[in-house]
């Protein structure tokens, strides 16, 4: 969950993300997120973000933004997460790694909601970035795409090949556009599906008669 401040105000994280060089990078990224969301519109979705967004029209699902020392929105939570085991269709983490402490348990709670083969969109700030002046000593982390994918991995998500970049280079000013490969771009985004699991002997024994029986009938 979001980490809590000790005088009670929003972590140095969080404040960025708010600021104007942090608001720049924040509505880059939101027409790649309501794309994402929009493309598996059920079952429903999730989104942790680290300052209040806007999901305009995709459809069912709970924004959920970083708050003092939980995710707020329609509800209040940390963890374990209050959704049902395979809930959920796609799962949008907004730089959840600079503003919520350690992530394992978190990405492991995503892979336990999502549905088989549903979504995870983990958006990262790129430590190669001339941008990273602009959050220099704001208490945000950054990481590279393979040390993500290997986290994913681990928790039973299979990563895409390519993530893509997002977000300005060095201007404070909203650049929507995304490019193959993280680049200069302020940040990355790495989508991972959960894995399908295998059918049993069993279960792929009474899969194929309800097949033949469905034949049989036509």
């Amino acid at each position: 969950m979001p980490a809590p401040s000790p005088n009670g105000q929003p972590a140095p994280g969080q404040q960025w993300f708010a600021s104007e060089a942090g608001q720049a990078l924040v509505h880059s990224e939101i027409p790649l997120i309501r794309r994402a969301l929009r493309d598996r519109p059920a079952p429903p979705w999730a989104w942790f973000a680290p300052c209040p967004v806007d999901a305009g029209d995709c459809g069912r699902g709970a924004c959920l933004v970083a708050g003092e020392g939980a995710w707020e929105g329609a509800v209040r939570c940390g963890l374990p997460l209050p959704f049902a085991t395979e809930s959920l269709s796609t799962v949008v983490l907004q730089h959840a790694p600079s503003v919520a402490g350690p992530v394992e348990e978190l990405l492991d709670e995503c892979a336990r909601v999502l549905v088989d083969g549903g979504k995870l969109h983990l958006l990262v700030l790129n430590p190669l970035s001339p941008y990273r002046l602009r959050w220099q000593g704001a208490g945000l982390s950054a990481g590279e795409p393979l040390t993500w994918r290997r986290r994913l991995r681990r928790a039973g998500l299979e990563p895409d090949p390519v993530s893509q970049g997002v977000g300005p280079v060095w201007k404070v000013q909203a650049r929507e556009e995304t490019r193959s490969g993280p680049g200069l771009a302020a940040a990355y985004v790495v989508a991972a599906h959960k894995r399908v699991a295998p059918l049993t002997p069993a279960a792929a024994s009474a899969h194929r008669i309800r097949l033949q029986h469905g034949l049989s009938t036509g």
